[in-house]
């Protein structure tokens, strides 16, 4: 089996729904599996962590057969962190004793591997709460330890399934840079179920998009994303989610110059320091399309592309992909314009054009 990739495929019924997905990912950095509520997100990860048994099922994570035909590794014995919407921590034990309870009965990892206690506390900043009780805890800081938990059972797949669904807006602010903190510190695999685009947006670098049971795409999260045949580039909101890096920052304005493939972004910025990493998220309906640079103009973020795809949304819209760069060979961003618009400026795939980007939001600052 091949080393360095998760290899899913379920087929079956779980008691009224039918499951038959299939989609392969590396074996690192964080998969969002994304969807509306009861596609079967999240009995696909059931499935993958072996609490949930098909018949037909194929799961081998970076060269470990987890199941293959006959063969059913139990889901005591897979080596998988699981964090649910709820919390569900001990309540007669302290923080401490939660966190240490994931030790118990497990060889420990080889030293270069093993994720630390002392690791945990400051990646989730628990420090200041290893004595207290659970019920004299936050839902943020309960769902924190929930995560260190899992990660203290040296698992070698962490499984998310909505663990900020339970959150109110500002608590998911607050967690947030937490789950970054892991992402960017610890070389561990993560499938994040949601159902939010704005957290898989943040957090996932692959995304697998989901629909009534079945897996529709896999693949890199700007990918999916800018895909014309998928269904998230005709949705209103359609965006496309860009990893960044600081090339030059202007104090006097507070604006940063952000380096993607073949182009920059000129965003707001309070202070970076060249060279640091960003993600941005430029959405369709807020690119238009024009066939000469303007001269003067209070948009900032001009840039060559060439338009690459297009495919036609209802009667009068049209969602165009463009690649940046005069030869359109960088990174793929969507434009949404009027069919009236686009007929007037004698649009077509494979022409040379210039985005305007009225907006880019910072989404991993």
């Amino acid at each position: 089996m091949t080393a360095g990739t998760i290899s899913v495929a379920f087929a079956g019924k779980i008691g009224e729904f039918a499951l038959n997905a299939a989609f392969s990912v590396p074996a690192r950095g964080v998969t969002g599996l994304f969807g509306p509520s009861g596609c079967g997100k999240t009995a696909l990860l059931r499935c993958i962590a072996g609490l949930q048994r098909l018949t037909r099922g194929h799961c081998v994570i970076d060269g470990d057969v987890w199941q293959e035909g006959q063969e059913f590794r139990p889901v005591h014995q897979r080596p998988v962190g699981y964090v649910f919407q709820e919390a569900s921590l001990f309540p007669h034990l302290s923080v401490i004793g939660n966190l240490l309870y994931a030790t118990r009965g497990r060889k420990p990892a080889a030293p270069s591997e093993a994720i630390t206690f002392d690791d945990v506390v400051s990646l989730l900043g628990l420090e200041s709460l290893l004595e207290r009780a659970p019920r004299h805890l936050s839902g943020g800081e309960r769902q924190r330890v929930a995560v260190g938990r899992a990660l203290l059972s040296q698992p070698k797949l962490l499984l998310m399934d909505e663990p900020l669904s339970a959150l109110d807006a500002s608590t998911k602010d607050d967690i947030l840079p937490f789950l970054e903190r892991i992402h960017e510190s610890l070389s561990l695999p993560v499938i994040y179920v949601s159902h939010d685009l704005a957290e898989v947006e943040r957090l996932a670098d692959y995304l697998v998009l989901m629909r009534a049971g079945e897996a529709l795409a896999a693949g890199p999260l700007s990918s999916v994303q800018s895909d014309p045949r998928l269904p998230l580039a005709a949705t209103r909101d359609a965006a496309v989610t860009l990893d960044a890096v600081v090339r030059a920052y202007d104090g006097d304005y507070g604006l940063a110059r952000l380096a993607v493939d073949g182009g920059e972004f000129t965003v707001p910025m309070t202070g970076s320091a060249i060279g640091q990493h960003r993600r941005l998220t430029i959405a369709a309906g807020d690119v238009s399309l024009a066939l000469l640079p303007a001269q003067r103009s209070t948009v900032l973020n001009i840039l060559p592309a060439r338009i690459t795809a297009v495919t036609r949304v209802g009667e009068n819209q049209m969602v165009a992909v463009l690649g940046l760069g005069p030869e359109g060979e960088g990174s793929r961003i969507l434009a949404r314009v009027t069919r009236r618009s686009w007929d007037d400026l004698g649009l077509d795939e494979g022409m040379m054009v210039y985005a305007q980007a009225k907006s880019v939001a910072l989404v991993r600052k």
